[in-house]
């Protein structure tokens, strides 16, 4: 999976690097971007690529779509969104919920794994 041509790492790696650039300089400091508020910035960026990947990946995996949701949370309760750890807990849960009814539970495989084999008397019937 690429973004714009690029794996998603590489541009979380130079977002890190504009942004350690950025905290060296007096006029972006005296906007409000400190180092930590740089490194609250690169987790909802890695979770947002998290959340990429894991929608655009096959099968969908619901524990990584949840984990990138979870690091979204964090990052924006740090820059301040008035929410508690136990409400972003039980959001985050809920979402895990939520898709585990929505995406079908099992995955028929395209082609049969064991032709022949009959369920009912356990056995490989030629």
């Amino acid at each position: 999976m690429k973004i714009f041509g690029r794996e998603p790492a590489a541009w979380l790696h130079a977002l890190q690097a504009i942004l350690a650039f950025a905290t060296t300089l007096p006029i972006v400091q005296a906007w409000g971007l400190t180092q930590e508020a740089a490194a609250v910035v690169m987790t909802i960026a890695g979770g947002a690529v998290a959340v990429w990947v894991a929608v655009a990946t096959r099968p969908f995996v619901v524990s990584a779509l949840t984990g990138g949701v979870q690091t979204i949370l964090t990052g924006l309760i740090v820059f301040g969104l008035p929410l508690s750890q136990t409400s972003a807990g039980a959001a985050v849960a809920a979402l895990n919920v939520v898709l585990m009814l929505l995406l079908p539970l099992g995955i028929t495989p395209a082609a049969d794994p064991a032709p022949g084999f009959v369920r009912a008397e356990r056995r490989l019937v030629r």
